[in-house]
């Protein structure tokens, strides 16, 4: 359920951040998290997303606007007394302790018991499959196991927040993939609130129940993954998550939700009209590779395109073609029975439906 500012664990409230007094790098930020949500802060470096988080966390200061933690303003609190777990790229373990011994740090700073200590260190290595390395320091571990143990030191006392700051970035492809699932099955598990801050598109859509995609120290769209990808409110969204064909032209007539837009070579386009302007206005369309379709159906757009590559890639062929110019068109063509064989240098016909194509601002 989305957070109204009321019933928010987490608010952003009028939050602006500058570093010099001038130059904003957090600019007018409203962001509410509901209790055991999963939440990503996804954008560019620079664009204000670990500013976010080290605001939220304590370690930065926000310079107007309130921060709110379960309705509790959190602006004046020390980052050891808001109770957050904090996992980091870099896993900042303790080298002389041992993985056990790291767990129980944030313990024995709360004045646990040692039988209680050691019960939890136990349940929280056990979380992330890492019970017998206990004994072992973080020299022994590759980076793969550090970075689990790192997960369970920011989970063992219980938080009910858990910040995480690009934790998969120095893990290969592969096991960053797998950590993706292990972190949003214990997120499934434990019920705990989680703000996770990256600029991996793909970890963010994987993991997230809402994406906040950030440009220039704004909220550019909030919403679910599949609202982000199918359904982005700008170019800058459109272009930063998953891939996209973009070709500029100028709208013609306007009914409803749908524009007619016009190419620089005199063929039309049916689209979605969402965030474009008037009858005379520039602007950009949208469409996703795998909307595109060869020699589709009669009734749906369509344009010539010279085909310049083709690269197999096992379930589908990858085709860049030349459509008005833009050479960087790319056409996702399944690799299954009945679907055209294209050549290199030849001429086809693509088409895809208005439904698929969303007319944005031509910025």
């Amino acid at each position: 359920m989305v957070a109204s500012p009321e019933d928010a664990f987490v608010a952003f409230d009028g939050v602006q951040k500058s570093y010099d007094g001038e130059t904003l790098v957090v600019k007018d930020l409203n962001l509410f998290i509901s209790k055991g949500e999963f939440v990503t802060m996804l954008g560019p470096s620079g664009s204000g997303k670990t500013t976010c988080l080290m605001m939220l966390a304590g370690f930065e200061t926000a310079t107007t606007g309130d921060i709110r933690l379960d309705g509790k303003p959190i602006n004046n609190i020390p980052p050891h007394k808001r109770g957050i777990g904090m996992v980091f790229q870099n896993y900042a373990l303790f080298p002389h302790m041992t993985v056990g011994e790291n767990l129980a740090f944030p313990l024995e700073v709360r004045k646990m018991s040692k039988a209680d200590r050691e019960a939890k260190v136990m349940r929280a290595l056990d979380m992330v499959q890492m019970g017998e390395f206990a004994g072992r320091r973080p020299a022994q571990l590759s980076g793969g196991q550090q970075q689990r143990i790192a997960l369970a030191r920011a989970l063992v006392f219980e938080p009910e927040l858990v910040l995480m700051d690009e934790p998969l970035g120095a893990l290969d492809k592969q096991l960053r993939e797998h950590m993706q699932f292990e972190i949003k099955h214990i997120h499934e598990r434990l019920g705990v609130t989680v703000v996770y801050v990256t600029h991996d598109q793909s970890e963010a859509l994987t993991m997230s129940d809402r994406v906040a995609v950030f440009d220039d120290g704004r909220i550019q769209q909030l919403a679910p993954p599949e609202d982000l990808y199918e359904r982005p409110e700008n170019s800058f969204v459109a272009q930063f998550i998953g891939e996209n064909n973009k070709l500029s032209g100028k709208i013609t007539a306007r009914e409803g939700d749908t524009v007619n837009v016009q190419f620089a070579n005199g063929e039309n386009c049916s689209a979605l009209a969402v965030n474009c302007g008037d009858v005379g206005d520039e602007t950009l369309l949208s469409i996703r590779p795998e909307r595109v379709v060869i020699d589709g159906p009669a009734d749906h757009n369509s344009v010539d395109a010279k085909v310049l590559e083709l690269i197999y890639l096992g379930d589908h062929i990858r085709c860049r073609v030349n459509v008005h110019g833009n050479e960087d068109f790319i056409v996702k063509v399944p690799n299954a029975a009945g679907h055209k064989h294209l050549v290199v240098g030849e001429t086809t016909r693509l088409t895809w439906a208005r439904e698929d194509c969303r007319a944005l601002d031509a910025a």
